[in-house]
């Protein structure tokens, strides 16, 4: 069966990445920054393997990728993700430092990951990697304006995976930009309009429709195109 990595597994979409693609029979490889509070994604039925992981910290990335060297890794998930301030403050008083955070939360960690695991990606019969994205870094649909640091930092990732879909496109990986829609998590709060199975139904199946002829969109959980 195929195998996937998914970064933050430990809930909302992670976790239900890793519940859907575990009872398909895939061989899931979830991390999490800590497996203490765990609980939700320990108990998962399928061939789920727990790794703890901090993003942030490259030598642990690269640690990890070294001990999964052998594993073709068929689809790489980076979803792994902050908001930083919900609360932000306006333009000429936000916490610099709090960007910078997230800029390596959101932005570095992910390319991170993928130049860690391209070579088991590349050993692999899907060979995909998916970044989990928002239309809030989306300029286009930018109309309301605020939201500084979030808004850079998913407009960063969309520039950094952009060019990484074209840098690959030869090796024959291919790569999504998603946006999973507003959805009743943590992170999205109650007043989303999707819930997580539907988003990551939706997902998958633009994950599974992925090519290199395709590579480097940026779409909706609907598969419906995201202007940049």
């Amino acid at each position: 069966m195929p195998t996937c990595l998914i970064t933050g597994a430990n809930r909302g979409l992670g976790l239900e990445f890793a519940r859907q693609y575990a009872a398909d029979g895939w061989d899931v490889i979830a991390t999490s920054r800590s497996l203490v509070y765990a609980d939700d994604l320990k108990s998962i039925e399928g061939k789920v393997e727990l790794h703890a992981l901090d993003v942030t910290d490259f030598a642990r990335v690269e640690a990890l990728g070294q001990s999964l060297r052998d594993r073709p890794i068929d689809v790489l998930i980076n979803n792994a993700g902050v908001h930083g301030d919900p609360t932000e403050a306006a333009f000429d008083d936000l916490d610099y430092r709090t960007w910078a955070e997230v800029m390596r939360i959101n932005v570095m960690a992910p390319l991170k990951m993928s130049a860690v695991f391209v070579e088991q990606v590349a050993k692999s019969r899907q060979k995909r990697i998916a970044t989990l994205s928002s239309k809030m870094g989306s300029m286009g649909e930018n109309t309301s304006g605020g939201t500084y640091i979030y808004r850079s930092s998913k407009a960063a990732l969309n520039a950094v995976m952009r060019s990484l879909a074209l840098d690959l496109k030869s090796r024959g990986i291919a790569l999504v930009i998603l946006h999973p829609g507003w959805v009743r998590t943590d992170m999205g709060g109650p007043h989303g309009l999707l819930d997580p199975p539907e988003s990551i139904s939706g997902m998958r199946r633009v994950i599974a429709e992925l090519n290199v002829e395709n590579t480097g969109r940026f779409v909706n959980y609907d598969g419906s195109e995201v202007p940049w």
